[in-house]
């Protein structure tokens, strides 16, 4: 076979490597192409979709785009009302349909667990056990192989849930289906704000459009009818269009009408009588006579203008018809008499207006020659009804012109009114657009720094992850950078002036990057930096450099000076990598391993970081196993009499083997208790063995019914005064006597907290326990803890007791102990003897109390079923 032909086939087997590698590449960018798809159809759907009926079967079908979402709802809770409504609902088991149902009857439900977290969730047939464990959740509906669900949220206030699932075991949901509905969920919240206030805006202009429309109309029927009594009266009498054409004052209208009337029939005196509101008063607008030229308003009496009102009826009255009326008793007795004397003939008609009698017009004529007859009366109960309706409309044209005026004052000020609405409903959209605008800014950008967000920068690293595994020469870089003494100095001067110190931080190592590379915070005080596209390695060192430097300069907060510094990690980019958490992840790896070498230093991550710190976290999660299962062996160290071999106490502790890598140091798994915070809990392991172990001594009648136990309990159990007063209540809980139980605290941890735990000392030698400074000289600690502590005990550090007999000068210093140990009181024993030599050399000096191998070898505790003991 030629060189060429080996070239070729070589070639291929490169290609076949690279088939997966490509295809996992354009599966994710199908996938991204989907998601850029939907958020842009959301987006559209936002600016499209005028009634939320119609937003909702849209948006199931853009979900449905880019995964299986067969089963999908939406659900909005009325936080205020406590209710929950299904707005949305396509289902293949359940039922379609739902009402909007109290809150408080689904309160057990997935959804209503949603509602309250905030969280998501992601179950499947075969995690969903282990996911809803402690979770208060009965109802589940038709049983789904795979069942997400997602909050909608409104800043941060769940609004409702969007879920979908699956009942066939061939549509199966992954993580990055979670991921998307996420991602998309937030969009879709905006859409439905964006769409839900556009309905209400278009709402409000229908219902105002409606009202302007019903005045118009009212307006216009009015109008409609005033035109038809308008053509009506051309049509009548000379009467009526004399009514129609009268615009001045009343009286002329009255004086007109009277000439009108005296063309048609005699009618040399005229007048026209009305009816007060109360209906007991004629009042006489116009009065024509030959012989009184006025006449008062008068009660309402037995006249001939009451009778015509009493019957409602035209009335024809002269000289032969008024005395029966009289006689009858409808007129005053004195009426056929002033009729006699002046040859009087009466006409009179009421004026009805809508069905109801206001008022008379009546004529009269004083000569005898020229008597109404009946054809005067019927064109007077003519003329009466037009002249009635001649008056109403004079006044009802003033009430229209009246009404009109209110009427264009009142849609001039609606449509002042609408304008200011749509000038209104102009400004709440360009805010809403600002709005829109500003949440995908702080979505991406950190709130106090302005720097990019977590989110922001995971993008940006995504992309450079995916260019360097396109070209691999390429260089790109993360630094984690962790600021030192943040803590303090907030705990110092204030959270306001850490917020300065953070703005300032930002700002310095802005100045010692390019413009191209990302920095981005994290949160709290951590900061990381993608550098983009460099030479090598050294230009990543020299950028961490740059920056501790200028972080280790003064700063000024609250006119105080104030030193930080930063520790660095940095992981170089390989084309390895698959996302961006994992370069963050070495990263945070490396700066971890910069801070334990010493901080203001940079590390460069290697694989031994990352196997340490999952290790780290192995260890922690075992321990807590551990210690949650009680497996720990309790192991007893006797203290004892080095003359007599008689017991002072035990003291009590535990050995741990991990089932990997063996038997772990107790200094070790201490500072693993100390960092996951699991030291009260471990105190609280040994007092419960000591406890265990007393209250079984305390019934023997052997010599352990005067033993005590020592236990090194933490300082932290000392902080707080509720925490000592629980651990008092536990031991009176046991049944045992205080005064049993020894409580080792370690002098270097009381130098760090020594001024807060003398109260909660005093409290525990009230109650009865013996207290023991243990590891004394170890640390830095003042003498005068020897004076101000309540103490039975000090223990002297074991490695002064080692270098016994070769430093005589630590022999001494021994024997200063126990001499003040003797004028305060306090018994001082030695720690740590293993040769007789040392037991030796201590009893010489005085030295009565000691612990160790050579003295006696620690003892393991046994629990059997019948008893506890020490073996």
């Amino acid at each position: 076979m030629t060189e060429e032909s080996q070239a070729n086939e070589l070639s291929v087997k490169e290609l076949r490597e690279l088939v997966p590698q490509l295809q996992q590449l354009t599966d994710k960018y199908k996938r991204a192409e989907l998601i850029q798809k939907a958020l842009f159809d959301i987006s559209e759907l936002a600016s499209s979709v005028n009634e939320l009926s119609h937003l909702y079967p849209a948006v199931h079908k853009i979900v449905a785009g880019f995964m299986t979402a067969r089963n999908f709802f939406v659900a909005l809770h009325d936080s205020a009302a406590e209710t929950v409504d299904f707005v949305y609902i396509v289902d293949e088991f359940d039922e379609l349909t739902l009402p909007t149902i109290p809150a408080a009857e689904m309160k057990k439900s997935l959804t209503a667990h949603i509602f309250r977290t905030g969280t998501h969730l992601f179950l499947t047939k075969e995690n969903v056990d282990e996911q809803l464990k402690g979770v208060d959740v009965d109802e589940i509906g038709a049983d789904p192989v795979d069942w997400i669900g997602i909050p909608l949220k409104r800043d941060e206030q769940v609004i409702g849930a969007l879920v979908v699932q699956s009942y066939d075991e061939s549509e199966r949901y992954t993580e990055q289906d979670l991921e998307v509905l996420l991602f998309v969920s937030q969009h879709i919240v905006n859409a439905l704000d964006r769409v839900k206030s556009r309905e209400l805006t278009e709402q409000t202009i229908i219902e105002r459009t409606q009202q302007l429309q019903a005045i118009n109309q009212d307006l216009e029927e009015e109008i409609s009818e005033r035109q038809k009594v308008e053509a009506l009266q051309q049509a009548l009498f000379e009467i009526s269009e004399l009514s129609a054409s009268v615009d001045g004052e009343m009286t002329n209208f009255y004086v007109n009408l009277h000439d009108v009337l005296s063309r048609l029939i005699s009618a040399p005196n005229c007048y026209i009588a009305t009816l007060d509101k109360e209906r007991n008063t004629l009042n006489f607008p116009y009065f024509s006579d030959e012989f009184t030229s006025t006449i008062e308003p008068r009660p309402v009496g037995r006249g001939l203008t009451e009778y015509v009102l009493r019957n409602g009826q035209a009335a024809l009255i002269d000289k032969s018809k008024v005395k029966a009326l009289a006689d009858a008793g409808e007129l005053d007795k004195r009426i056929p008499e002033n009729m006699a004397q002046t040859s009087n003939s009466w006409l009179g008609s009421p004026l009805v207006v809508e069905g109801e009698i206001y008022g008379v017009i009546a004529v009269q004529t004083y000569d005898e020659d020229s008597p109404y007859s009946l054809r005067d009366l019927e064109l007077l109960k003519f003329v009466s009804h037009h002249i009635a309706v001649a008056m109403e409309r004079k006044r009802a044209a003033d009430s229209i012109k009246k009404y009109n005026q209110q009427l264009a004052e009142k849609v001039q000020e609606r449509t002042t009114e609408l304008n200011l609405t749509n000038e209104t409903l102009k400004k709440q959209i360009e805010e809403r657009k600002k709005i829109e605008l500003k949440l995908i800014h702080d979505a991406h950008h950190d709130a106090l720094t302005g720097l990019p967000n977590r989110v922001m920068f995971t993008n940006r690293l995504e992309l450079a992850v995916a260019n360097k595994q396109r070209h691999k020469d390429q260089n790109f870089a993360v630094l984690f950078i962790d600021l030192d003494r943040f803590k303090q100095i907030n705990d110092t001067i204030g959270h306001y002036a850490g917020d300065m110190f953070l703005i300032e931080v930002a700002k310095r190592i802005s100045k010692c990057i390019r413009g191209h590379d990302l920095l981005a915070r994290l949160g709290g005080d951590e900061f990381v930096i993608l550098l983009d596209t460099f030479e090598s390695v050294e230009d990543a060192e020299d950028v961490a450099t740059r920056i501790i430097n200028s972080l280790a300069k003064v700063f000024v907060l609250e006119d105080k000076e104030m030193y930080s510094g930063a520790s660095i990690g940095i992981a170089m980019m390989e084309s390895w990598y698959q996302t961006a958490d994992e370069v963050i992840r070495d990263a945070d790896a490396a700066m971890y391993q910069s801070k334990s070498m010493g901080r203001g230093r940079y590390a460069l991550f290697n694989k031994s970081m990352r196997d340490k710190l999952l290790e780290e976290l192995e260890l922690e999660s075992e321990f807590r196993r551990t210690l949650r299962e009680s497996a720990f062996e309790c192991f007893f160290q006797p203290a004892l009499n080095l003359e007599t071999k008689e017991f002072l106490y035990f003291e009590a502790y535990i050995r741990w083997e991990h089932p990997r890598l063996g038997k772990i140091q107790r200094e070790q798994f201490c500072q693993v208790a100390e960092e996951s915070g699991l030291t009260l809990e471990l105190d609280n392991f040994l007092v419960e063995q000591a406890c265990t172990l007393l209250r079984q001594w305390q019934y023997s009648d052997g010599p352990e019914k005067r033993y005590r136990i020592a236990i090194n309990v933490s300082v932290n159990q000392l902080m707080q005064p509720k925490l000592v007063n629980s651990l008092l209540d536990k031991i009176r809980a046991t049944g045992i006597n205080p005064y049993h139980l020894v409580f080792e605290f370690d002098e270097n941890a009381l130098n760090r907290r020594s001024q807060h735990i003398l109260p909660a000392l005093t409290k525990l030698k009230k109650a009865g326990i013996q207290l023991v400074l243990d590891n004394f000289g170890s640390g830095l600690a003042s003498l005068s803890y020897l004076y101000s502590f309540p103490l039975d005990y000090v223990k002297i550090d074991h490695r002064y007791v080692r270098s016994i007999p070769r430093s005589q000068k630590n022999l001494k210093m021994i024997q200063s102990v126990l001499n003040i140990g003797e004028h305060l009181d306090f018994k001082v024993i030695a720690e740590g003897i293993e040769t007789a030599q040392q037991h030796r050399e201590l009893v010489s000096i005085g030295c009565l109390y000691g612990q160790g191998a050579f003295v006696q070898k620690a003892q393991k505790l046994v629990v059997r079923s019948d008893k506890t003991s020490i073996e």
